[in-house]
């Protein structure tokens, strides 16, 4: 009897974690859709706002497009970019006038704003800020990184906000810099 407790309870869960996998989401907001805002999407979702986890790839075709927890995926709005693209953590590629990651975002962030808290990857845009870049690349008029390692930065306005002046050249350039600034090595 007890051993088929623990395997209806095994099966229960298994359930449980597999109802929470969607392969579609259809929605107005995050509250208003066909799928709860906490159900994992693994396919495509569909909406003017659209906020899911994503753990394996979601395609995010909207107007503002959220993902939460550790995302995957592409999120853009059919051929033209999304007004607003935010997420936790994410892999992938974010297409918008404004995107934002607030935690860590490996990938593509390509819009006229990009934010990300820990980068590793591409920022190309009109004003590109990163906390801290491991390994990277920002194209834009206005680029900012507070902590760096391996970035280089095209644009106007270059700042690295922990490289010294000139002091640890070729390795890294200066604190800010017209048209390019880089940081490489160890620090």
């Amino acid at each position: 009897m007890k051993k088929l407790m623990i395997a209806a309870l095994v099966a229960a869960t298994a359930v449980g974690s597999y109802a929470k996998d969607a392969g579609f989401q259809l929605s107005l907001t995050p509250d208003i859709a066909i799928q709860d805002r906490d159900t994992n999407i693994t396919g495509a979702s569909l909406g003017v706002w659209n906020e899911n986890p994503s753990s394996k790839f979601q395609w995010q075709l909207g107007f503002v497009n959220g993902s939460t927890g550790d995302s995957v995926g592409v999120k853009w709005f059919v051929f033209l970019p999304t007004i607003y693209n935010y997420a936790e953590n994410f892999t992938g590629l974010s297409w918008g006038i404004v995107n934002y990651a607030s935690g860590d975002f490996v990938g593509a962030q390509l819009g006229a704003v990009n934010i990300a808290g820990n980068l590793t990857g591409v920022q190309w845009g009109v004003a590109n800020i990163a906390t801290k870049v491991d390994g990277g690349f920002q194209w834009g008029l206005v680029n900012y990184a507070e902590t760096t390692h391996n970035l280089f930065q095209l644009g106007l306005v270059n700042i690295m906000a922990d490289n010294n002046w000139f002091s640890d050249f070729p390795n890294d350039l200066a604190k800010g810099f017209v048209i390019v600034n880089w940081s490489f090595g160890d620090k």
